[in-house]
C-alpha cells in the first residue's frame, strides 16, 4: 500500500539531520579529549570506575574496551555513523538499517557517558541521549514517521523547558526579583564574544528580560500540544529563545539541541518549503527541489508500530520521577533515574554566581622558584585568562576540562579529586592533556614547578575598554594550588604544606 506523505515526513528531515551535527559535535569532543581526561593514564581513568561499579548500575562498550586507541576507535566511529546521519544517508535503505545506525550512536554514546563520571555529568549529555534513544523509531526516508515519536520528542521539550522554568523561581531569589541578569553574561561559566555587549544593556532591559524567560520556560511549554499552529508558534518562540542564549553564551549544546527538539512543534506544511534550500536531492525521495512535492511513503510496518507502543508505554512508566521530581519542593537540576538514560529530569541555572572567579595556572623551568621567578601562564581554549583576549565561541562544541575549572574556582582551595591529578599531568608534560590547551608556554616540555592562583575576575567597562583594549579586569584573590615539583614522589603539596596523593 502506498500513501501520500504524513504530517511528519519533512520534520522528520530537519530534526534527524540537525540532531546528527550534535551527535558529530559530541563525538568529535569525545575523541579529542576523552583520552587526556577519562583514559588509561588520564586525569581521572575510567577504569577506576568500572572496577567498582557493576555494569548493570553503569551500561557501556567500555567494561570490555580498556585500550586509548580502542576508545579513539570507537569515537570515530561515532564520528562516522554521524556523518551517515546528517547526509540521510543513515535512511536510505530503509527502517531496519536507519535504527541500527541511530541505534548504534545512541549505544556508542552511552558507552562514553555511563563512565565518563565528572567530565560527563552535564545535562546535556543525558538530553542527548533521550532524544537519540526516540530518533531510533522514526523509521526509513520511505516510511512514514510514527507520531507517537513526535510527541514524545515534544515531551521532552515540555521537560527541558518547564523544568529550567521551575528551578529558577525555587531555587535563587534574582529570579523571582527579576535582578538574575545583572550577574549572568559576566559569570556564567564561558563567556563568548556578544556577551560583554549584552552585560551592557540597561537593568530595566535584563528585568524585562528575566520575565521574558520566565514566560518562554514557564507558559509556552504547555502550547507544544496544542493544536496547529499554536504548537509551531510555541516551537518558534523556544527556538528563538535558545537562539539568543547560543548568541550569547558558550552552554555545549544544550541550546542547540533544544532547538533541535523545537522541531518537532512543526507540521510538513509549515517546513516543505524550507527543504528547497537543502541539498537532498540525490539523497531523498523528493521529485523536485525546485518545487517540492508531497512523495509517497509506506505506513510504518506493524513490527515498527508494535516497538513504538512499547516504547511509549516505557516512557509512560520511567515519566513518573521526572514528574515527581518537578512538582517536588527540592527539585534536582538534571537527573537521571534509569542507567540508560531514557526518561530523565532536566534545569538550568537554578542559582546564578554573583562574581567571577578564575583558577589561573602557571609554570616555571627554574630549578627553585623564588621572588624573582618568571611564571608563565598556560592559556586555556574558552574559559578566560588573559584579560586582553577576547571571550571565543566554542558552543556547541564542549571544552569539558575548561567547564571543570569554572566549576573548581568556586572554592578558595581545590576540593576536587581530579585537581591535583591534573596538575600532576602537567609537570609530567603529558602530551595528550597539554593538547587540551590553547597555549603550552614551555612548547611541550615540562614544567620543573606549577602554581595555581585564583582572581576575581570583572568585565571592563566601555570607557575601560576603549583606553586598554581589555575585556577583562582581574583581581588577586589567593594562592589555591602550590607551587607544586616534579620531584616524581607522586604527592603534590598544597599551600601551607598540606599534601594530597
Amino acid at each position: 500500500m502506498v500513501i501520500d506523505i504524513g504530517e511528519y515526513w519533512f520534520v522528520r528531515l530537519f530534526f534527524r539531520r540537525a540532531l546528527g551535527v550534535v551527535y558529530l559535535l559530541a563525538f568529535l569532543g569525545a575523541a579529542k579529549q576523552f583520552v587526556p581526561l577519562l583514559g588509561e593514564d588520564g586525569v581521572v581513568p575510567f577504569r577506576e570506575f568500572t572496577e567498582q561499579v557493576p555494569f548493570r548500575d553503569a551500561p557501556s562498550l567500555f567494561y570490555w574496551v580498556a585500550s586509548d586507541r580502542a576508545i579513539r576507535a570507537l569515537a570515530w566511529v561515532g564520528v562516522g555513523l554521524s556523518v551517515l546521519a546528517v547526509t540521510g544517508i543513515a535512511g536510505l535503505f530503509g527502517t531496519a538499517s536507519s535504527m541500527v545506525v541511530w541505534g548504534l550512536l545512541w549505544l556508542l554514546y552511552l558507552s562514553f557517558v555511563n563512565v565518563g563520571r565528572i567530565f560527563y555529568s552535564f545535562g546535556w549529555e543525558t538530553l542527548l541521549l533521550e532524544t537519540g534513544f526516540l530518533s531510533i523509531f522514526l523509521g526509513g526516508i520511505g516510511t512514514a514517521p510514527p507520531d507517537i515519536v513526535i510527541w514524545l520528542l515534544r515531551w521532552v521539550l515540555f521537560r527541558v523547558m518547564f523544568g529550567a522554568g521551575l528551578i529558577k523561581l525555587r531555587n535563587d531569589p534574582c529570579w523571582r526579583d527579576l535582578t538574575c541578569l545583572y550577574y549572568h553574561y559576566e559569570t556564567q561559566p564561558m563567556p563568548n564574544p556578544v556577551s560583554w555587549y549584552a552585560d551592557k544593556l540597561p537593568k530595566r532591559v535584563h528585568r524585562a528580560s528575566v520575565g521574558v524567560h520566565h514566560v518562554v520556560e514557564l507558559v509556552v511549554p504547555f502550547f507544544y500540544f496544542a493544536p496547529q499552529p499554536l504548537a509551531a508558534v510555541a516551537g518558534l518562540v523556544t527556538i528563538c529563545y535558545q537562539g539568543w542564549l547560543l548568541l550569547t553564551g558558550n552552554f555545549a549544546w544544550l541550546n542547540a539541541l533544544t532547538i533541535v527538539l523545537a522541531i518537532s512543534t512543526f507540521e510538513d506544511a509549515l517546513l516543505a518549503p524550507l527543504a528547497a534550500l537543502l541539498p537532498v536531492g540525490s539523497i531523498t525521495p523528493i521529485a523536485s527541489v525546485a518545487q517540492v512535492r508531497p512523495v509517497t511513503t509506506t505506513p510504518p510496518s506493524l513490527a515498527l508500530q508494535g516497538v513504538v507502543i512499547l516504547v511509549l508505554v516505557v516512557v509512560i512508566v520511567l515519566s513518573y520521577w521526572p514528574v515527581r521530581n518537578l512538582l517536588a519542593d527540592s527539585q534536582a537540576m538534571n537527573r537521571s533515574f534509569d542507567p540508560l538514560h531514557l526518561v530523565n529530569t532536566y534545569g538550568a541555572f537554578g542559582s546564578i554566581t554573583r562574581e567571577r572567579y578564575e583558577l589561573v595556572i602557571e609554570g616555571t623551568q627554574d630549578d627553585e622558584p623564588t621572588d624573582e621567578t618568571d611564571w608563565e601562564p598556560y592559556e586555556f581554549e574558552g574559559k578566560p585568562t588573559d584579560p586582553g583576549r577576547r571571550p571565543p565561541q566554542w558552543a556547541p562544541y564542549h571544552l569539558r576540562l575548561d567547564w571543570q575549572l569554572w566549576f573548581a574556582a568556586m572554592t578558595p582551595q581545590p576540593r576536587r579529586q581530579w585537581f591535583p591529578a591534573f596538575v600532576g599531568k602537567l609537570l609530567e608534560g603529558d602530551e595528550d592533556v597539554r593538547d587540551l590547551f590553547r597555549e603550552d608556554p614551555f612548547d611541550g616540555e615540562a614544567p620543573t614547578h606549577v602554581r595555581v592562583r585564583r582572581y576575581r575576575y570583572e568585565y571592563t567597562t566601555a570607557e575601560e575598554r576603549r583606553e586598554t583594549g581589555d575585556w577583562w579586569k582581574r583581581e588577586f584573590v589567593n594562592d589555591y594550588y602550590g607551587p607544586v615539583p616534579a620531584d616524581g614522589s607522586g604527592r603534590r603539596s598544597r599551600p601551607g604544606g598540606f599534601a594530597v596523593r
